[in-house]
């Protein structure tokens, strides 16, 4: 990927269904140049918009990650079969002592035991599994940029939106249109008519709606080792219960931070980030540690594959592959 692959990618991030035209000045390029551009990524899969439910929803749903064990020679397979799970939106292959770690969805706690005990624990080659249930999103990834923009290329650019207005779980006709924008966030008005049955203005309301209050959040994504960076890792955290929320926000201000939440257990914090080399990521560790004095590292990994991220099936390099429906928000569960 060039400068203005990366730029691209950058500006798409701050306003993900900008104009062409409106992204042509700041980026120096004409808009059609830009649209090609764009057409030329995609078709490579090394950049897409995507949509998900933002973090006011995991008030109403589940959101976990676990680890998974397998038994030796069968991490790929089990890898792929779970996949290829709607629940299941993100697959790392990593360090540590687990195998894969997993971002699960479910509509609910129960959906979400039926996952672990049925069809995960089903799975042959899985050995064990541990749960580390998240009850608060300090900070997810459609906030994370590229910073390939200077201040003056940003100026402007950037949405409001993300958390002010409602915080209600997502209504059926709202479900539907995240649903439409998952495969590509740039559709067109017109195309999410079509395939929602919704009257192209009342699209356009719903849209502006769930956007701007966070209930439903845009990201721009990019095949990450394409775009520099080369290493992905998670911290396990423990934080002392008083100051759980400050160091939180702490690390979620971080520039190599993607994921922050809050978990159960004796690591009650997990941080996802993303650096250029193993080396920032010990760096990252360090000034953790330094800036909040009581804070404990219970465990760290690197993650060797992403098999799927937020329900893109991934090549190597992290190119999309595929997309696969995300399953928590399904028809008829609302």
């Amino acid at each position: 990927m060039d400068e203005l692959d990366l730029a691209l990618v950058n500006a798409l991030q701050l306003d993900p269904r900008a104009p062409w035209s409106r992204l042509a000045g700041p980026l120096g390029v004409d808009a059609a140049t830009l649209s090609r551009r764009w057409s030329r990524l995609t078709a490579a899969g090394n950049a897409w918009v995507t949509c998900a439910a933002g973090p006011s929803q995991l008030s109403y749903g589940t959101f976990a990650l676990v680890e998974v064990r397998c038994a030796p020679g069968t991490h790929e397979r089990v890898a792929a079969e779970l996949a290829a799970d709607a629940c299941t939106i993100s697959v790392e292959h990593t360090t540590g002592n687990r195998d894969l770690l997993l971002t699960v969805i479910t509509w609910d706690l129960a959906e979400f035991g039926d996952y672990v005990l049925r069809r995960l624990g089903r799975v042959d080659g899985v050995v064990s599994t541990r749960t580390h249930l998240a009850h608060h999103l300090h900070r997810e990834a459609s906030r994370w940029r590229l910073d390939s923009l200077d201040q003056g290329q940003r100026r402007g650019l950037e949405r409001p939106g993300g958390g002010e207005g409602e915080t209600r779980r997502l209504r059926h006709d709202e479900i539907a249109l995240m649903l439409a924008l998952a495969p590509d966030g740039r559709r067109s008005s017109t195309a999410l008519a079509e395939e929602t049955g919704m009257p192209e203005a009342r699209v356009r309301r719903v849209m502006a709606g769930m956007l701007s209050s966070g209930r439903v959040a845009l990201r721009c994504e990019a095949a990450h080792r394409l775009a520099g960076w080369r290493v992905t890792g998670m911290l396990w955290l423990s934080v002392p219960p008083p100051s759980l929320d400050a160091v939180a926000d702490g690390v979620a201000t971080m520039r190599e931070t993607r994921l922050v939440c809050s978990v159960a257990g004796e690591a009650n914090l997990m941080a996802n980030v993303w650096v250029h080399g193993l080396n920032e990521l010990a760096a990252f560790e360090a000034r953790v540690v330094s800036q909040h004095p009581g804070v404990r590292v219970v465990d760290r990994s690197v993650t060797l594959r992403w098999v799927k991220r937020v329900g893109r099936m991934l090549d190597a390099e992290g190119r999309s592959l595929a997309y696969v429906p995300m399953g928590a928000w399904r028809e008829g569960r609302p």
